[in-house]
């Protein structure tokens, strides 16, 4: 079943007052919101790499407001363990039985901060979870529901004493972007409202967690058409062959690519995916999969100039609009 132009036009609204709401506690950031967003309702995870004080806990608490869901912090350290992620099973004395204590990693909405000061055993205890939105622990598994949003923050400054966060984990982010500072009228609005230090708090709920999975399974159902697929293999195929690339995008990154451009091309409205959409997303959803060569990044190559290449070499098909 495809989606139906009427359902794309109710979706585009629904969006719409979703990312207004949001913005309501993250002022002049709509881009990034709208991209968090759709992150969700692709049901992947954002990677969030951010100067400390930019909005980062005021994000993920105001999603959660929006949404009418649950949200929790994660202070990632370097003595932090796995069970203090995912939750460990006490034994009851008064029962006499064990008992499993949830974690802060089963919410709606995880804030995941300063993910790269976390040893790499902890760091690993978000795998599963991320990949299938359940952990298991002493061989039970536990779900964490839907929908399931990990927003994992690291700091670009103050990199002593850090773990980096190995590929496989980059690649299991849908998006990696980053929230930066406001311009200069936004900053002055935010500090006239300093007296308020939880502006999600005062946030209505737009739709209810229950709706939310409802839309991201409607988004599933966006058209793409064989040519997008072809495009989209295409480009991913040429940052593997690329000169300056050990590494390039995997097939996870390619099905990544193909959820999130679908909510893309619902929130503007459309029951089809174009080549544009994947042109808009390949920076977010791409450039964190890459590994460079190190000649080549000691020469000034990025992951940035590796994907503006790509898309020049590529060319983008007139797609149809639906099947």
């Amino acid at each position: 079943m495809t989606m139906t132009p009427e359902q794309a036009a109710w979706f585009q609204g629904t969006f719409a007052r979703l990312v207004d709401n949001v913005d309501q506690a993250l002022m002049g950031k709509r881009e990034v919101v709208a991209l968090v967003l759709s992150a969700m309702l692709a049901e992947g995870h954002v990677l969030l790499e951010d100067a400390p004080g930019t909005g980062k806990t005021s994000l993920a608490k105001a999603l959660a407001a929006t949404v009418q869901g649950t949200s929790s912090r994660i202070q990632f350290t370097p003595d932090l363990l796995p069970s203090d992620v995912t939750g460990v099973t006490i034994y009851d004395q008064a029962q006499h039985r064990f008992e499993f204590h949830r974690g802060p990693v089963f919410a709606s909405i995880v804030l995941a901060d300063e993910i790269n000061r976390a040893s790499p055993k902890t760091q690993s205890a978000l795998l599963e979870v991320m990949e299938e939105s359940r952990i298991t622990v002493d061989g039970v598994t536990h779900d964490v529901g839907r929908p399931f949003l990990v927003i994992a923050t690291q700091n670009p400054i103050e990199q002593a004493g850090t773990y980096k966060l190995p590929e496989a984990q980059l690649d299991r982010f849908l998006v990696k972007t980053s929230i930066g500072y406001p311009d200069l009228a936004v900053a002055e609005r935010i500090l006239a409202g300093a007296a308020d230090r939880n502006p999600s708090a005062h946030l209505s709920a737009i739709i209810t967690t229950g709706a939310v999975a409802d839309m991201a399974d409607l988004a599933g159902t966006v058209h793409v058409d064989p040519a997008v697929l072809r495009y989209t293999a295409q480009l991913s195929e040429a940052t593997r062959n690329d000169s300056a690339t050990r590494v390039g995008v995997s097939v996870r990154g390619s099905l990544a690519m193909i959820r999130i451009a679908k909510v893309y091309a619902a929130a503007q409205g459309r029951h089809f995916v174009l080549p544009d959409d994947i042109k808009a997303l390949v920076a977010p959803v791409w450039t964190h999969r890459l590994v460079l060569d190190p000649e080549a990044e000691f020469a000034g190559t990025s992951a940035e100039t590796v994907i503006a290449r790509v898309l020049d070499s590529v060319a983008a098909p007139q797609a149809r609009s639906a099947a």
